[in-house]
């Protein structure tokens, strides 16, 4: 009897781990779009993490929407949309999932030390166990938020290094002749899909259907969230109100975006010996020593042995 109820046990466990390594290889192939302004999807890849958890996210429901985390699903709407990820993930999935990540991922993590110290008792990690399983917690937890900031980072990133090229590029065609709209239009049409044409294309939309220039500017510098952007849609904005020469304040802003993207070529530049140092010291400065003293080293065991 004891002999099949292992069998038995063994089966299960087995079918558990086959059945939950079945589920994340299928989430694993599937591919994650956002549907643009104009109707395009582009893909949009969540981690592997969040896509597995995604649908147990109804559970907390009734837990996330308490009005205790309005501000938290009210923030984290606001830099999903900015990072791009707006009809992909909700800000109230995001509140959800940052709970589900170290519950789901903290249990593994307890089993995986408890193994640990079962093989090595005496080991360093028997003796500080709740330490160790606090740090995982911890970084289960904040994990959601890093990722969610470094997604941010890289869309600001990419629409700061287009925006100079763009803007000179309607500054051409404005001097040139033709009006502000049509010079975006054929931008958006000939230029690759970017960040920074998805929100000119999205921008552009919006007029089309009836917006007003000033207010479809003025939502894609609150909905990008991006300091560069904003003052370009701010300065065009009082052009567009006070009668300005769109032309001109065009060529204005492309200087100021070049100078600034020169000021943190530069700013980067000044902190790139201050960041190798650390390389430096723990990796070059060592073994720079290890092959100078290594002979001398050598010679002195000789004789001492």
């Amino acid at each position: 009897m004891t002999d099949t109820l292992r069998l038995l046990t063994i089966l299960a466990w087995s079918a558990c781990a086959a059945g939950l390594a079945w589920y994340c290889l299928n989430t694993a192939r599937q591919i994650t779009y956002v549907t643009l302004a104009d109707g395009r999807q582009q893909e949009r890849k969540l981690p592997l993490l969040f896509r597995l958890l995604l649908p147990f996210v109804p559970n907390l429901d009734g837990f996330v929407m308490r009005p205790a985390f309005q501000r938290a699903r009210e923030t984290a709407d606001r830099q999903l949309v900015a990072a791009g990820f707006e009809g992909l993930l909700s800000g109230r999935e995001f509140v959800a999932v940052k709970m589900l990540v170290p519950l789901v991922c903290g249990t593994f993590w307890f089993a995986a030390l408890r193994l640990l110290t079962a093989v090595a008792p005496r080991s360093a990690l028997a003796g500080n166990l709740e330490v160790f399983l606090l740090l995982g917690v911890a970084l289960f937890y904040f994990y959601p938020l890093f990722w969610l900031r470094r997604a941010l980072a890289a869309r600001h990133a990419a629409i700061q290094r287009a925006l100079p090229f763009v803007l000179d590029l309607l500054t051409l065609s404005v001097e040139a002749g033709m009006d502000f709209m049509s010079a975006l239009q054929r931008n958006c049409e000939r230029r690759r899909l970017d960040p920074l044409n998805e929100e000119l294309i999205r921008m552009t939309r919006e007029i089309q259907v009836g917006i007003p220039r000033r207010v479809a500017l003025r939502n894609m510098a609150q909905r990008v969230n991006l300091a560069d952007l904003r003052s370009v849609a701010h300065a065009l904005i009082q052009a567009d109100e006070l009668g300005v020469s769109i032309g001109a304040i065009l060529r204005i802003q492309s200087d100021q975006m070049r100078s600034r993207r020169f000021d943190r070529a530069e700013k980067l530049a000044n902190e790139a010996p201050v960041k190798m140092l650390g390389p430096l010291m723990l990796c070059i400065f060592p073994a720079v020593l290890i092959i100078l003293l290594g002979p001398i080293l050598r010679q002195v065991m000789d004789q001492m042995f």
